[in-house]
C-alpha cells in the first residue's frame, strides 16, 4: 500500500465520523433543556404540595383551638346552668357569651352561648349550644388575609 492511499483512506474516514457527530451536536443542547424543564414542573409541584400542607396544619390547629375554646364555654354554660349552691336551674342563668381567658392557647376566639329549656313528663331537659370562631389575619375588610375557623358543641343535661 502507499502512503497517499493509507492518508486517503485514513482522511475519508475521519470526514465520515466528523459528519456523523455534526449532525449530533444540539441533540445535547435539547435534552439539556428537557431536563431542566423537568426538574422545574417537579419543584413547583413539590412547593404546592408543601404550600397545602401547611395551610391544612394551620386549619388543623385554629380548629382545635376553637373545639377547646367551645368545650369550655359548654363546661362555663353548665357550671351557670346548674350552680354549686343548689338554686334552681333556670337558662336564664346563663349568659349568651363567654369570654376565654387570656391564654395562649385561646387568643382571639370568641364563644356565644345558647340554652334552650324543653319540659317532658315533668322532666326539664336543657340544650346547651356553644359556638366558637377563632380567628387570625386581617378579618375586618373584604380583601384582608384572613383565616376563620368554627366548632359548635351540643350538650343536653337534665334536671
Amino acid at each position: 500500500m502507499s502512503p497517499n492511499m493509507n492518508q486517503r483512506t485514513h482522511s475519508s474516514f475521519r470526514g465520515f465520523a466528523s459528519n456523523a457527530f455534526a449532525k449530533q451536536r444540539g441533540s445535547a443542547l435539547v435534552i439539556g433543556i428537557f431536563v431542566i424543564t423537568v426538574m422545574f414542573l417537579m419543584a413547583s409541584a413539590l412547593i404546592n404540595v408543601l404550600e397545602d400542607a401547611d395551610e391544612q396544619v394551620n386549619l388543623e390547629v385554629w380548629g382545635t383551638r376553637a373545639l377547646a375554646a367551645a368545650n369550655s364555654g359548654a363546661d362555663s354554660a353548665l357550671a351557670q346552668l346548674f350552680p354549686l349552691d343548689g338554686s334552681a336551674s333556670s337558662c336564664t342563668n346563663v349568659s349568651a357569651t363567654w369570654t376565654p381567658p387570656v391564654a395562649p392557647g385561646f387568643h382571639q376566639c370568641s364563644v356565644v352561648l345558647t340554652c334552650t329549656p324543653t319540659t317532658v313528663a315533668s322532666v326539664t331537659r336543657f340544650l346547651i349550644t356553644s359556638a366558637a370562631t377563632c380567628e387570625t389575619g386581617d378579618c375586618s375588610s373584604i380583601n384582608g388575609n384572613c383565616l376563620r375557623v368554627n366548632r359548635q358543641v351540643e350538650v343536653e343535661a337534665r334536671d
